[in-house]
């Protein structure tokens, strides 16, 4: 048995339609079966609330008396893509104000602009003949504008790995605050809710789509930037107009250490036309799968700690190395649930019909890494080899002894299997000589909380945690902890000078 739009349409304006939430088809599958269900059920509503940074909106101002065109434009101190036309302008949601920084920034405009409030417009321009005004300043209200349509490059991952933190120091991320020694897991989207869960082969979801953007009827432009569904990762781009959304389904947050976000809501309806999608909406959040990441290692491949379904981080908690570790979502399924819910009245009523997708997605489609022309130089590359060291049994007299040679500033400090477990530096062994405790061992005053570096590591990523943890050296060790070299704040200047990047 197969159903056609047409005939899914017809019950929809007729008042006959049976919809459900993807959160409700898997026990309607398991009642019905699935020949059942798909007799049963004509169209199963999605709905997500997260962070989706890649969002946006495009501006038509009107022609001012005498006319700009503005060349350089900002809302609210925060500024705009204006490159386009006249008065024509793209607010980014993670653009940060000039005066504010990330405290706000476009996502915050945008919220500002749907909640009913007024925003300053300012532009400046060279001047021409056609356009000779140079500066513009004026107060707007939404309803101001001849256009405000959202058109979000990347929204609604089919699903996203699960953040966590191996290292000792906390991390802030777009996955929020990570704890030391994996101290916490964070994951994001709404499981068996998300949209492109329940239609992994993009056969309903695509390009024409009517959809539910932020409380508006908006509609699918094709697949996201960055799309890859060959791996299970499938983005959309969307648009929707940005006079008929609601402050409730669009919210701006502001990450610690990292910028601006924008919470977008976003559902989309999937007509059930075959068993194929009957199967797919009747997925639970035990068959969705993700992994676990490494944000520790500052690597586009981050390695994956363990592979989890979305029922164990909805828990509450997942084992790491025999631990329980508390999880916590950065989206929320409550708001998933209205959303879907939302979705569910619009259809019910008639104020939605399906449509097929206008034009066809490449559901093996999977998505490149960067092509980089220009190498970055390696730790190994610079890092001095031939190193002084000292064992954490020396006393300080001899560490003393060592940095008054003046070859160095820093002293790893190794133990017997001569792996690094501190380091002293001469103001640590001057310290102990103004208290009269040279005859103490190096262990008594070496830092023992020492961040290093390892050879492979991209120099940029090095003196990243050299500035950081306002330190001026990392000792460099193999994975088993043992030193191979010493790279300073020095040697990096030694690289701007030699202009390594080529």
């Amino acid at each position: 048995m197969e159903k056609s739009i047409e005939e899914i349409n017809r019950r929809i304006l007729e008042g006959s339609a049976h919809i459900v939430t993807a959160e409700e088809m898997p026990g309607i599958v398991d009642e019905l079966g699935e020949e059942g269900a798909l007799k049963e059920v004509d169209v199963v509503t999605t709905g997500t609330f997260g962070a989706m940074c890649s969002s946006g909106a495009f501006f038509n101002f009107g022609h001012s008396d005498p006319p700009i065109r503005m060349e350089r434009a900002w809302m609210n101190d925060v500024e705009l893509y204006s490159g386009l036309a006249a008065v024509d302008a793209y607010l980014g949601a993670t653009q940060e104000s000039e005066t504010q920084g990330s405290a706000y920034g476009g996502a915050h405009v945008i919220e500002d602009l749907i909640s009913g409030k007024s925003v300053e417009l300012r532009a400046s321009s060279k001047g021409t003949d056609c356009y000779p005004r140079k500066t513009l300043s004026t107060d707007l209200l939404l309803h101001d504008l001849n256009e405000a349509i959202m058109c979000n490059p990347r929204n609604a991952y089919q699903r996203y790995a699960a953040a966590t933190n191996s290292t000792e120091n906390t991390l802030n991320t777009y996955m929020g605050t990570l704890l030391p020694e994996h101290g916490n897991v964070s994951y994001s989207g709404a499981g068996l809710l998300s949209p492109l869960i329940n239609d992994p082969k993009l056969k309903m979801i695509g390009s024409g789509v009517p959809i539910f953007l932020c409380g508006a009827k908006g509609m699918i432009v094709g697949q996201g930037t960055q799309s890859s569904p060959g791996t299970l990762f499938a983005t959309l781009m969307t648009t929707g107009d940005l006079k008929e959304m609601s402050p409730k389904y669009l919210r701006a947050a502001t990450f610690k250490n990292y910028g601006v976000s924008c919470y977008i809501g976003l559902g989309v309806p999937i007509p059930v036309t075959d068993t194929e999608i009957v199967r797919n909406t009747a997925v639970r959040d035990e068959d969705i799968t993700t992994s676990i990441v490494d944000y520790g290692v500052p690597s586009r491949n981050r390695p994956t700690i363990k592979t989890v379904s979305y029922a164990e981080l909805k828990s509450g908690s997942v084992e790491i190395n025999g631990e329980e570790i508390k999880t916590s979502s950065l989206s929320s399924f409550k708001k998933a649930r209205e959303i879907a819910g939302e979705l569910k009245r619009w259809i019910s009523s008639g104020q939605m019909t399906m449509v097929l997708p206008t034009r066809p997605s490449d559901a093996s489609r999977t998505v490149k890494p960067m092509k980089e022309s220009k190498r970055t130089p390696r730790v190994m590359e610079i890092m001095e080899r031939n190193i002084t060291c000292i064992s954490e049994d020396a006393d300080i007299k001899t560490a003393a002894k060592k940095l008054l040679r003046g070859e160095t500033n820093h002293l790893p400090v190794l133990n017997k299997e001569n792996k690094v477990v501190g380091i002293v530096t001469t103001y640590d062994v001057s310290k102990a000589i103004i208290k009269e405790n040279v005859n103490d061992s190096v262990s008594m005053v070496m830092s023992r909380s020492v961040i290093t570096t390892t050879p492979e590591e991209a120099v940029d990523i090095a003196a990243m945690k050299l500035e950081r943890n306002n330190i001026s050296a990392l000792p460099v060790i193999d994975p088993e902890g043992k030193l191979l070299g010493i790279l300073t704040g020095t040697d990096l200047g030694k690289l701007l000078g030699r202009r390594w990047y080529k």
